[in-house]
């Protein structure tokens, strides 16, 4: 099969939905299957595009389509793809993909669903971002209606728009989206191991070998709750005091909030190795957004064996069994969080069996089973004739367009 993937990101930069493009596209490749990924140009990158400093495993089968771009509006650190309608029939018609697959709804998106409809070619998609939910966090509350009517009306014409959870997809399901379906996430429980825990990398944060460390890992934004992360640390250190508190990642809160916290660690983006590190180093995951489609910071958590902390909703619920491997708590119940961040840490006796819980959990949850999934609904969508969805969970099927 030869696929288009058309995303606003893909590494080197930083976030979920760049990490589990990553992952999809290095199944596929590793398979036999040819993959173009289409997506802007980010600021400060080589015009030559280095496929292998981006993917674990470099293949023939995998190249890039980089188009120009702009930045995105609240996330100036990148840029998403102008909107080169025109551009993509043209290449497409002269080479067709069998299937074009698009990640994100922006304006490269918009003109490759287009452009893909226009040449005739099959679109497949998934929902990554809930962008509807962020316009409270921004002071652009009243554009939430008109948000999600958009995304609605972008993925009703694909021929099949795959959600990480089977909650999402019935979330969606009930706010209008047709042609549903369920890609799970994997996590790599080789590179997040408990085995990466760093005893020089805890005495850099200043902290003895039995004090206890709260981390979150995640970008630093107003749609991240991190006012209530640090609220809930605060509750904790009021029980222990020689709890630390380490931040991993970066954005538009880092400078603002490091400056009242500057006892906080800003530890800064990480990446690989180093992050499975900064993880493991750690003992308690402590994440407070609201707004996740899924989370993989949830299970790169569980699979480095630390006490999770974490909303009942989105991976925590597909993955976290409370009070078993971790700890949930009721969906945006503000007062609820920061009492469970005090009892956990009042209760320390009780994380080595949780810990122990979360990495055998972390350790079933396999990219494997993923890709083989995603390449079966890419291999349904191709077909000239109605088909219907693979839903997980017994869920119903419902008819492609």
């Amino acid at each position: 099969m030869k696929l288009a993937l058309v995303t606003e990101t893909f590494p080197p930069e930083v976030n979920g939905v760049a990490m589990t493009l990553s992952r999809l596209t290095e199944g596929l490749v590793h398979r036999g299957h040819a993959v173009e990924v289409i997506r802007p140009r980010q600021k400060a990158e080589i015009v030559k595009a280095r496929i292998a400093d981006r993917l674990l495993s470099p293949d023939p089968l995998l190249s890039e389509y980089l188009v120009p771009g702009i930045p995105i509006p609240f996330y100036n650190a990148l840029r998403m793809g102008l909107p080169v309608r025109l551009t993509l029939a043209r290449r497409w018609r002269k080479s067709p993909p069998d299937v074009v697959h698009v990640a994100t709804e922006g304006p490269l998106g918009l003109a490759a669903l287009f452009a893909a409809r226009k040449v005739g070619i099959p679109v497949t998609s998934t929902f990554h971002t809930n962008f509807h939910a962020y316009g409270g966090h921004y002071g652009l509350r009243v554009l939430r209606g008109a948000a999600l009517g958009y995304l609605r009306w972008f993925h009703n014409r694909t021929r099949c728009t795959m959600v990480p959870t089977d909650q999402g997809r019935a979330q969606l399901a009930e706010a209008g989206f047709e042609r549903l379906g369920v890609l799970a996430r994997g996590v790599d429980a080789r590179q997040f191991s408990p085995e990466k825990r760093s005893p020089a990398l805890r005495a850099s944060w200043g902290v003895g070998a039995t004090d206890p460390v709260i981390v979150y890992v995640g970008r630093l934004a107003a749609e991240k709750n991190l006012g209530l992360a640090v609220e809930a640390f605060l509750a904790m250190q009021s029980t222990t005091p020689a709890a630390k508190f380490v931040l991993v990642g970066d954005g538009p809160e880092r400078e603002p909030m490091a400056r009242r916290y500057p006892h906080f660690v800003w530890a800064g983006v990480q990446r690989g190795e180093e992050l499975a590190r900064h993880y493991a180093s750690a003992d308690v995951f402590i994440f407070p957004s609201t707004t996740e489609t899924f989370g993989n910071v949830v299970t790169e958590a569980l699979a480095s064996g630390l006490v999770v902390l974490a909303y009942d909703y989105a991976s925590t619920r597909q993955h976290v069994r409370d009070g078993e491997n971790g700890y949930r708590v009721p969906f945006d119940d503000r007062a609820a969080f920061v009492r469970r961040a005090r009892e956990t840490m009042s209760r320390p006796a009780a994380w080595p069996p949780l810990r122990a819980a979360a990495r055998a959990t972390a350790v079933g949850i396999t990219w494997d089973s993923i890709v083989d999934r995603f390449v079966s609904e890419l291999e349904a969508a191709r077909a000239p004739a109605p088909a219907t969805v693979p839903t997980s969970g017994g869920a119903a099927a419902q008819p492609r367009a």
